[in-house]
């Protein structure tokens, strides 16, 4: 990480990180069902893309076709950029031999390939879910990570919560071994008569972020966060 800023693309939550992601940092988009963490990704991927660089997005769980209809969906002209600059890889997860070496030894590979400066993998939970153990599981993620870390690029993972603690992920590790943690939940009102989205910048090593929680919307084309606002 050299300082240099990285744009997300949603606005309002640019402003909250400080101007955005440090470039070569990795980022983890953490919540529950609905909240929009492919939504947040993808408009990382576009953000990019607009700026000409090139992106490769791990998909373990929507196939390619339905995110390219996502995008389409925004207004977003995203064929003149597939397996140009934009890479979509489709995996099984449920096939842990080809999915556990594609994305711990092909993925490198690409990366260096086609010179990507940024990466998404959605959801990494799945990928997670692969080990058998909580101490594999510790010990090839932390490999894995760290081996991202020496590509320079900038890379953002999603993750579901857990079921019992809508404040951590499904595992409770990935928080650790990103450099920004972003959570996104629901909050009802106090007289349960709405619910609201909400997004909180939870951790952002070396730089200065918002800890203020903020209300977000989700629209066809667009996210937006209210980054002046507050959730009620």
């Amino acid at each position: 990480m050299n300082g240099q800023r990285v744009k997300v693309g949603i606005s309002g939550l640019d402003d909250m990180l400080g101007g955005g992601l440090l470039a070569g940092s990795i980022c983890a988009i953490i919540g529950t069902y609905g909240t929009g963490k492919t939504t947040f990704s993808l408009d990382f991927v576009w953000e990019g893309l607009k700026a000409g660089e090139r992106v490769i997005y791990i998909s373990l769980e929507e196939r390619e076709d339905r995110l390219i209809l996502y995008m389409k969906q925004k207004d977003w002209e995203v064929e003149p950029y597939l397996n140009k600059s934009l890479y979509i890889l489709k995996l099984d997860p449920t096939d842990f031999n080809l999915a556990n070496n594609r994305i711990k030894n092909e993925l490198p590979n690409l990366i260096n390939e086609i010179n990507a400066t940024r990466v998404v993998i959605d959801p990494i939970s799945l990928f997670e879910d692969l080990f058998g153990s909580d101490a594999e599981r510790r010990r090839e993620m932390f490999r894995f990570i760290e081996g991202l870390r020496d590509k320079k690029c900038t890379i953002m993972m999603t993750s579901e919560t857990d079921q019992n603690n809508a404040f951590s992920s499904r595992h409770g590790l990935i928080e650790y071994l990103s450099d920004t943690v972003i959570l996104l939940r629901y909050v009802r009102s106090s007289d349960l008569t709405d619910v609201h989205l909400a997004l909180e910048v939870v951790k952002m090593r070396m730089s200065a972020h918002s800890r203020e929680i903020k209300p977000y919307e989700i629209e066809q084309t667009q996210v937006t966060v209210y980054s002046e606002a507050n959730v009620f």
